[in-house]
């Protein structure tokens, strides 16, 4: 027996209804794939980033020497970076050897004279009449960078021993190195028991010290810059504060200056601007 139009029409118009009805079925579950592999992505992506950064770390701790160097070759001049009162030791007692003939210490806070340096040293004074210059304009290592190139090429120099601590020391060679690119650095990192290999790791404070650090070296790699480098004309200099080197700590042994050092200028108070 053969099927009529009408019911041929009928079951046609059943079939379409019925697979309307599937497609709709179907469509939720269209989205709810698509987040599920978006947030797969996320999450892998999320742990590679992690994976990154972590090995980023380790490699930049790599670069800090665990170590004072024992002998430092000899170079025009030294900069040293202020931040600790170890830093300057270091660089006056460098200076004393004879492993530079003018001494560059950057970023020293206004409030801090020749006058106060002076009786900071007593046993250097003879090395502060005519070797020493201090910095008051850096803000940040950025500034010390600009600052040190500034006085580098005043002078002449071609060659710069940078005292720094060690963990600032990446840093540091990386903004010098820009700001003197025809200059030879020669690192000279100060090491403290806090950054000696068994030590950093399992110190919170020293583990946080070299995280910040770390992210500042990424931030100064991709020349990120929130902050202003140098005091500038008409600006507002920073707040006065106690004097950053205590008399005590600042001990050095009388040496005489070497030969290369007497045709040297007596120490300047500030930089030219």
């Amino acid at each position: 027996m053969t099927m009529s139009n009408t019911g041929r029409r009928a079951v046609r118009q059943k079939q379409s209804a019925t697979g309307r009805t599937g497609a709709r079925a179907q469509t939720p579950a269209r989205p709810r794939s698509l987040l599920r592999r978006l947030v797969v992505s996320l999450v892998l992506l999320t742990g590679l980033a992690g994976v990154a950064v972590a090995a980023g770390f380790l490699a930049f701790t790599a670069q800090i020497a665990a170590r004072e160097p024992a002998a430092v070759k000899p170079a025009d001049a030294i900069v040293v970076l202020t931040g600790g009162p170890s830093r300057i030791v270091d660089a006056v007692g460098l200076l004393a050897d004879g492993r530079g003939r003018r001494l560059l210490i950057t970023g020293v806070n206004p409030a801090t004279s020749m006058d106060e340096m002076r009786r900071a040293l007593p046993d250097g004074e003879h090395l502060l009449g005519c070797c020493i210059d201090l910095g008051h304009k850096a803000l940040n290592t950025r500034g010390n960078a600009l600052e040190a190139a500034e006085w580098a090429r005043e002078k002449r120099f071609r060659s710069l021993v940078v005292v720094t601590s060690s963990w600032h020391m990446p840093r540091a060679m990386m903004e010098l190195g820009r700001a003197l690119p025809d200059v030879e650095l020669v690192s000279y990192p100060v090491v403290t028991t806090r950054t000696q290999p068994e030590s950093w790791w399992s110190d919170p404070g020293t583990l946080k010290l070299l995280v910040k650090e770390y992210l500042k070296f990424i931030m100064a790699t991709v020349k990120i810059r929130p902050a202003q480098a140098v005091a500038g004309a008409g600006e507002s200099p920073r707040p006065a504060q106690p004097a950053p080197i205590a008399p005590a700590t600042l001990r050095v042994t009388p040496t005489p200056i070497p030969a290369a050092s007497a045709g040297f200028r007596p120490a300047e108070a500030r930089l030219s601007p």
